[in-house]
C-alpha cells in the first residue's frame, strides 16, 4: 500500500512539476520540466538520501568511533526486525534527528549532538526508535523525495518571473501563468509535504514506541526537544527548509502550531497521544534498557565536544555515547 501511495504522490508532483514548466512557457516549457521531473525523480530515488544527508552535514559514525549511540541503535534495529541502518552525527547544538533511505537495506538514521548530549539515553532510545519505526513503514522514500520535489518546484516558481514573464515565450495566460506559477505550485507542494509528515509522525511515533517498549521515553524526548528547537537555529535546516519534515520535530523556528501550515502535529498532541499508551498499559515490546556508558577516549569524527576526541586530538570530558 505504501508503494502505490509513494508512486501517487510522485505522480501529482510530477504532474505539478509539468504545470509549472506549462505556465512558463506552454507545451514546450511543460514537456521540459517533464522530462527534468524524470531524471530528478530516477536521481532522488538512489541519491536523495545521500544528498540530504551532505546538506546536514551528517558524519558516518561505527561501533569504533560511537560506541554506545551505535550500540543503541543495534539493538533497536534487532527490537524492530530491521536491517542495521547506517548511522550518522550531525554536528549541530539544536536537538532532532531524522531517518532516510529508500528502503530498510538501504537506510540511515541521524541524530545530532545536541541530541545525544541533552537527552537522558532512555529518551535518545525512544527518538531513534521513533526513527527506525519510519525506516520500517517505508516513510523514508515518500519523505525524501518529497523534500527534493519540493525543493525544486519552489525554485522553478522563483525563476518564473524571469523566465517566463519575456513576449516571446508561449506562455498561454501571461502575467496571471507566472504569478501562478510563483505562488500557486510552491504553495501547492509545500501543503502536500507538510500533510504527508504530519500524517506519518503519529503513526511512527506509536510504532517507536513499540519498538523501545516504553512510549514515556518518546514523549519525554519530544517535549525536551520541543523547548530546545525554539531556543537554537539548525542553520542547515533553516537553509534547506524542504527538508524540514523528515526531523522529528520541526527544525525550524517559530512554527510549532498544528495548523495547516505547520510540518508537524502539534507536539503536545503527540505526548499526550503517547501517554494514552501508557496509561492503557503500554505496547507489547520488550524495552531496550541503555546501561549506563562509561567514558571513553574514542570520539566522533568531525566533532569536537564532549564527545571524545576534539578537533586538536586531545580527549574530551567522555559523556553518555563516547
Amino acid at each position: 500500500m505504501n508503494m502505490i501511495k509513494t508512486a501517487m504522490l510522485i505522480a501529482f508532483m510530477t504532474a505539478l512539476f509539468m504545470g509549472i514548466g506549462y505556465l512558463i512557457g506552454g507545451t514546450g516549457g511543460m514537456m521540459i520540466a517533464f522530462a527534468i521531473a524524470v531524471v530528478m525523480n530516477g536521481f532522488s530515488y538512489w541519491n536523495a538520501d545521500k544528498m540530504v544527508l551532505r546538506m546536514n552535514g551528517a558524519v558516518e559514525v561505527d561501533e569504533r568511533s560511537a560506541p554506545e549511540y551505535y550500540g543503541m541503535v543495534r539493538d533497536l534495529a534487532a527490537n524492530a526486525g530491521l536491517p542495521m541502518p547506517k548511522v550518522y552525527i550531525i554536528n549541530q547544538e539544536q536537538p532532532n534527528a531524522f531517518a532516510t533511505g529508500r528502503n530498510p537495506e538501504n537506510a540511515a538514521v541521524a541524530a545530532t549532538t545536541g541530541l545525544l548530549d541533552q537527552l537522558t539515553p532512555e529518551e535518545v532510545a525512544g527518538v531513534m526508535a521513533h526513527e527506525l519505526a519510519h525506516i520500517q513503514n517505508r516513510d523514508t522514500l515518500i519523505m525524501t523525495i518529497t523534500a527534493t520535489l519540493a525543493g525544486a518546484i519552489s525554485m522553478l516558481g522563483n525563476f518564473a518571473l524571469f523566465f517566463g514573464s519575456g513576449r516571446d515565450n508561449n506562455n498561454p495566460l501571461g502575467i496571471v501563468g507566472v504569478l501562478i506559477a510563483m505562488i500557486v505550485a510552491p504553495f501547492a507542494a509545500m501543503i502536500v509535504q507538510m500533510a504527508i509528515s504530519r500524517t506519518r509522525e503519529y503513526s511512527a511515533d506509536r510504532r517507536g514506541a513499540e519498538i523501545c517498549g516504553r512510549p514515556d521515553w518518546l514523549a519525554s524526548a519530544l517535549a525536551k526537544i520541543a523547548q530546545a528547537a525554539g531556543r537554537s537555529v539548525n542553520v542547515p535546516a533553516e537553509r534547506n527548509p524542504a527538508t524540514a519534515h523528515m526531523f522529528i520535530i520541526n527544525p525550524l523556528n517559530g512554527q510549532r502550531a498544528d495548523s495547516l501550515f505547520s510540518t508537524h502535529p502539534d507536539t503536545q498532541n503527540r505526548i499526550d497521544a503517547l501517554m494514552a499508551m501508557t496509561d492503557a498499559g503500554g505496547p507489547p515490546a520488550r524495552p531496550h534498557r541503555p546501561e549506563p556508558a562509561p567514558r571513553r577516549t574514542s570520539g566522533v569524527p568531525g566533532t569536537g565536544n564532549r564527545w571524545g576526541r576534539s578537533h586538536d586530538g586531545s580527549d574530551g570530558n567522555g559523556g553518555p555515547w563516547g
